[in-house]
């Protein structure tokens, strides 16, 4: 089992849990406080950017996600 576990919620936040990082474009840590886990905005719209604010439920987002397997990458 992974230590790190990503969740797409429907209409919602990606939940990430577990032993994880997440930084900036330019490698800077985000301080998180001690949390083990985060909900990072899919709709665009939060006031607390990359966080989920759970505006995308004023905003009526909507994106739907189902498992599927990805294809092998191109050869190069």
């Amino acid at each position: 089992m992974p230590g790190t576990k990503v969740t797409i919620f429907n209409n919602g936040p990606l939940r990430i849990e577990g032993d994880f990082e997440i930084v900036d474009q330019e490698g800077k840590a985000f301080g998180l406080g001690g949390r083990t886990a985060v909900a990072i905005c899919r709709c665009g719209h939060s006031s607390n950017s990359p966080f989920c604010d759970g505006t995308h439920k004023r905003q009526n987002f909507t994106s739907t996600v189902t498992a599927r397997d990805l294809p092998a990458p191109a050869k190069p």
